[in-house]
């Protein structure tokens, strides 16, 4: 570690500044659902559209501790923001559902039905499977909808082609979007190869990299001011921003996203190990340990090894009830980059006779182009060469929808 010399003299103005600057840095993050001034005039007497799952909550403070360790700050509890906007009598009139359904059980890739809270009795909607875009039908009797999904920052991560249709047919029934903003754990840095529109998918929309480095809302504004809506339209957005929050800022999320990103470590992981998805190599599922490892049965026997099991959250993984020999980065330390050595690794080990990429592949990766570097034993130096102008142009386009440092 590098220090500078100070002289000795004491300068109380800069220490004033970094007193300051430490106790920004150790303010709890406050999220858009939290800032309820901010947006509850939008929805007064307004017929109201939630989309939402199991992270849309509001966290408040306790005196009797329920839920430890958010952002390192004890005694909060959490309240579904539909339960709060219904307690401040905010006509609710339907609830649309991301993929792992409203209360984010379902497996990935699982179809949702449509059917009715059990808590409220409102009407859920599901926004995955045959009907990922709102229908006009069903935005009838909405005035606005309000958008608040906890989003982990990767490219493939479905939520981004919710928000996506959610836009796009809100706007050509000139209804106001409201995102309710929330961190981005991979908000701190910028990587992979970018997508190209060849090869766009509900696991990939836009020419953004693998990890873009934006919260749902600066996402969101994107989206509207690059015009990817069909036909160039717009959306009547508006963005509940965050408090207390820069992309370098560390957030533990206390919920997971989803079913098979269960901590900091999985999440962290992702963006390396989400490309396994378009293998045949098991990447955790089936164990407790999601995106925490990677493994197959016809790898060289190793000290580590594992067998997965149908669970929550993963009904059908990945050499099912097979033991699997592999790696284990359960362990790992928090990475600012995508580790392609990993990648790799499980290619390399991948004898010739059995088969390595899926039909997936090229939508996890936006482009034929990594498969065949992949395949013609191209260096990791020369694999993230090949991604560089594309990411610097994409930096010149974020820049331009950055709400926070």
């Amino acid at each position: 570690m590098n220090f500078q010399l100070i002289s000795c003299q004491h300068n109380q103005s800069s220490t004033k500044r970094s007193t300051t600057e430490q106790k920004a840095q150790t303010k709890r993050i406050i999220t858009g659902a939290e800032n309820t001034l901010e947006y509850l005039n939008l929805l007064h007497e307004k017929k109201v559209g939630i989309v939402a799952n199991q992270t849309s909550v509001i966290f408040k403070k306790n005196t009797k501790p329920l839920l430890k360790d958010i952002n390192n700050k004890a005694d909060y509890y959490n309240i579904h923001l539909i339960d709060s906007l219904l307690s401040l009598e905010i006509n609710i009139t339907k609830v649309f559902a991301p993929e792992h359904g409203f209360r984010g059980k379902a497996d990935a890739a699982e179809l949702i039905d449509d059917g009715r809270d059990q808590k409220t009795g409102l009407p859920i909607i599901s926004l995955y499977g045959k009907n990922k875009k709102p229908t006009q039908q069903q935005l009838n009797e909405i005035d606005v909808v309000v958008f608040d999904i906890q989003d982990v920052g990767v490219r493939f991560y479905t939520y981004l082609s919710t928000l996506h249709y959610v836009m796009e047919a809100c706007a050509e029934a000139k209804i106001p979007v409201i995102i309710l903003d929330r961190p981005n754990p991979n908000g701190h840095y910028i990587d992979g190869p970018t997508l190209e529109m060849d090869h766009t998918s509900f696991v990939g929309k836009h020419p953004v990299p693998v990890v873009y480095g934006m919260t749902i809302g600066e996402y969101g504004q994107m989206i509207n001011g690059e015009k990817w809506l069909k036909n160039g339209i717009q959306c009547n957005l508006t963005v509940i921003q965050l408090q207390n929050y820069s992309h370098q800022t560390q957030y533990h999320l206390p919920i997971r996203p989803s079913p098979n990103l269960p901590n900091d470590t999985a999440i962290n992981l992702y963006p390396s190990l989400g490309f396994f998805e378009g293998t045949t190599i098991n990447a955790g599922r089936g164990t407790e340990h999601q995106f925490q490892r990677y493994g197959a049965p016809f790898f060289s026997k190793t000290a580590f090894n594992y067998t997965p099991k149908a669970n929550f959250g993963s009904k059908y993984p990945k050499h099912q009830n097979t033991l699997c020999y592999g790696v284990d980065l359960s362990n790992s330390k928090k990475t600012s980059a995508i580790h392609l050595d990993w990648l790799i690794d499980a290619y390399e080990k991948t004898p010739k006779s059995e088969k390595f990429f899926g039909q997936t592949f090229t939508i996890h990766a936006g482009n034929t182009k990594l498969q065949q570097q992949l395949e013609q034993g191209v260096s990791i130096k020369t694999i993230r060469k090949s991604w560089e102008k594309d990411l610097t142009q994409f930096k010149k386009i974020r820049k331009k929808y950055l709400l926070y440092k």
